[in-house]
């Protein structure tokens, strides 16, 4: 057929129009292009949260299409379908004839088949606007390619197989490709319960889905489903009574929405949902380059199953709500995962996803290349016990004490990783939150309390590269994807981190060390034809950052800022619970992060444009003079746990002995300055030399004086780097202020 019509073609003179490759020169072989269809993310438990899709589309066998839609098609179509072989000869020479008249190509005289092979270009070039202009252009170098191809698909699928596939692949208007989703779209219902008149509006469409748009012009829409009709009759698919009858039927529409994307998600996990899209983006397990992992996620057809456990979710997002208003001025999140294995379990925030008012599309949980905010947020003290563990995985107590005065310079120098140490170049201070926060004090009171001095002199006796190999071990990394500078601030939490971050590092210290990298992605699944395959997805990994007993230990010290300290707000009345607060300057950012020895969770409030300082502020329809990270994110943090864990197991902590004082309430001021304390302080006439003068930045081993002995005389004063606060000198003969060296008495 094609060797009569192509000459015809050829004698007409049109072969000029376009490039007409020669026909044996075509490629004998058209691979079925795998059809892009909706991509399913499920929870944990396997109920839906979101499909996303590039063209919505659901594919189904013929044994799954109404037989009246299957009529339907073919009559207005290519009525001549199951008589013709790829290419109907009458219809191409009746084309050709006009293409003459008019001296282009104004008929196309194409076959199903024909059009299915057109659809396949067009699928195969996706969003690319040239391929797309190249598989639809009106040329006869086109028509001459759907030809051949034409006659190959014909010889190797047959009529059954090429119906199917043209139903599924054709676009139906209303972002509906295939008719299943066009029966969803229009009507609710599934292709296979279509009736006559549906059927028929359905076939009508495909020929102009905007032009006969039943949803926007239903005038138009009727009077081409009632020439389906009336061809369906003339061919003897159905007789006149039932076309007539038909005909005087209303659309009988019942539209739904398309719920395309993680902005239509359920349970509020619209963050989390763009997350996972994010994971499979960036994550060499989905494709070697961005282009295929991208071609891969807008093939679709997949389903996702996901870490999201929906209890914890919904704990999660009824907590936000509870405490902070989307209208508010302030936002915040919140973010939960498990220990030991990195599976993230919720994660939520006050402003929906959405572009609107009190709406934001950024994930205030997850690094920027995640899709969260460019830098990530101030820590505050939050970020202190890395410190802490690095310093007790280098081998310092849990009894270390220093001075921590109230107010004091940067220490300076301190040695970083790199051959040059800090410098305090600028006589930068720091202080506590009171003036009545001064020390001396050890590592427990001084986590519990969150003293910022003494945190400061910490990493000046350490040095700043135990700090940062903990941090890397921790996989800790500022919101932008970079290393953490290398400055003694980073004691108090001023570099920007995320929820995410922050809760698996967490994470780490509730599974006694092992860190965990988070997955978000439990199972995926992918529908190729009618086979289903499943498909690799990243694992966590797993390795060690520090070791049981340091894990234990910073596990005690954390235990007591619930019990006791600035976190008692977010403790939780049913099973232990650990965590730390932080507030940052001039109040921009207020953190809890906590866990269980089964759950983790970091809650962030703040601003995203770092622009509100959280003073004289209504948060939640709660006026707060002064935000804490224990006030607001606390009670955020232990009613999302509190519903998180309701019903599972409440597993203790393995807790380690940390004494608060050798020797407490005897007024005689053992001296605890320096590297643990002069061990040997012998201070008989209360302390005023022995030790008194404790923790200064360097330390000595013996004596906060510097002396070998630490008794009355052993040694002198030496010259402090810093101004000491008024009533520093504590521990005379009637005892002196809660602490060592003479702070009890």
């Amino acid at each position: 057929m094609a060797g009569i019509a192509l000459p015809a073609a050829g004698a007409l003179g049109l072969a000029a129009k376009g490039s007409v490759q020669g026909f044996d020169e075509i490629p004998a072989n058209l691979k079925s292009p795998q059809l892009s269809q909706r991509t399913t993310i499920l929870d944990s438990r396997g109920d839906q949260l979101a499909t996303v899709y590039s063209r919505d589309r659901t594919v189904v066998e013929l044994k799954d299409i109404s037989p009246y839609l299957q009529k339907a098609i073919v009559a207005i179509e290519d009525s001549r379908f199951y008589k013709h072989g790829a290419i109907d000869l009458k219809g191409v020479l009746r084309a050709l004839n006009k293409n003459a008249q008019s001296g282009g190509v104004a008929q196309g005289a194409s076959t199903l088949t024909q059009q299915l092979v057109k659809n396949y270009f067009i699928e195969e070039a996706g969003d690319d606007p040239t391929k797309v202009a190249e598989a639809t252009q009106q040329t006869l170098g086109r028509k001459v390619r759907e030809l051949k191809y034409a006659i190959q698909i014909e010889e190797k699928l047959g009529k059954k197989r090429i119906l199917e596939n043209y139903l599924n692949i054709t676009f139906f208007g209303e972002q509906a490709y295939g008719v299943e989703a066009a029966a969803q779209r229009y009507f609710s219902k599934h292709a296979k319960d279509l009736n006559l008149q549906q059927s028929a509006l359905l076939a009508g469409i495909v020929q102009s889905p905007s032009r006969y748009d039943p949803v926007n012009d239903e005038a138009e829409a009727t009077k081409r489903r009632n020439t389906v009709l009336q061809r369906m009759a003339e061919l003897g698919d159905i007789s006149r009574a039932e076309a007539d009858q038909a005909k005087e039927k209303p659309l009988g529409l019942h539209v739904s929405q398309p719920k395309n994307g993680c902005i239509t998600a359920t349970k509020s996990s619209a963050f989390f949902c763009k997350y996972v899209e994010n994971v499979f983006l960036t994550d060499p397990t989905f494709g070697k380059t961005r282009e295929e992992r991208a071609k891969l996620w807008n093939q679709g057809g997949l389903t996702i199953r996901t870490t999201l456990d929906p209890q914890a979710q919904a704990s999660v997002q009824a907590s936000l709500k509870d405490h902070v208003y989307k209208s508010d001025k302030v936002a915040a999140a919140a973010t939960l995962v498990e220990p030991g294995t990195g599976k993230v379990l919720a994660m939520g925030q006050s402003k929906p996803f959405g572009y609107g008012n009190n709406e934001t599309e950024y994930n205030f949980s997850v690094n920027r290349a995640m899709g969260g905010s460019n830098y990530g947020f101030p820590t505050g003290s939050t970020f202190k016990p890395f410190v802490a563990a690095a310093a007790i995985e280098g081998g310092k107590p849990a009894t270390q004490e220093y001075s921590a005065p109230y107010k004091m310079n940067y220490p300076s120098p301190v040695q970083r990783c790199s051959s040059s140490p800090y410098v305090n170049t600028r006589n930068e201070t720091v202080e506590n939150e009171n003036e009545s926060e001064k020390g001396p004090y050890r590592m427990k009171e001084a986590m519990a309390k969150s003293i910022n001095t003494y945190f400061v002199q910490l990493i000046s006796d350490i040095g700043l590269c135990p700090v940062v190999k903990m941090t890397d071990a921790l996989h800790v990394v500022q919101g932008d994807g970079s290393k953490l500078p290398q400055t003694p601030s980073i004691a108090l939490g001023s570099i920007g981190l995320s929820p995410l971050t922050m809760a698996s590092a967490y994470a780490t210290f509730a599974s006694r060390g092992m860190y965990c990298t988070p997955v978000a992605i439990e199972s995926i699944t992918q529908k190729v034809g009618n086979e289903r395959k499943s498909l690799p997805v990243p694992k966590s990994t797993c390795s060690r950052a520090m070791s049981e007993q340091t894990a234990d230990t910073v596990n005690t010290l954390l235990r007591g800022v619930v019990d006791s300290g600035t976190g008692q707000e977010a403790g939780l009345s049913d099973r232990e619970s650990a965590g730390k607060t932080g507030t940052t300057d001039s109040r921009k950012n207020a953190w809890f992060v906590g866990y269980t020895p089964n759950m983790a969770g970091a809650v962030w409030v703040g601003s995203a444009k770092q622009n509100v300082e959280m003073t004289h502020i209504t948060i939640g329809g709660v006026y707060r003079d002064l935000v804490y990270g224990g006030q607001v994110p606390g009670p955020i943090w232990r009613d999302a746990m509190a519903g998180a864990l309701e019903g599972k197991d409440a597993p203790d902590f393995n807790l380690v002995d940390i004494p608060d004082d050798e020797n407490p309430g005897d007024g005689q001021g053992k001296g605890q300055g320096g590297d643990n304390g002069g061990n040997n302080g012998d201070n008989n006439n209360g302390g005023l030399i022995g030790g008194l003068i404790g923790g200064q930045t360097d330390g000595g081993p013996t004596g906060a004086t510097g002396g070998t002995t630490g008794d009355a005389t052993g040694g002198t004063i030496p010259t402090p780097t810093f101004s000491l606060p008024g009533n520093f000198i504590q521990g005379q003969s009637n005892g002196g202020h809660n602490g060592n060296g003479g702070r009890h008495g």
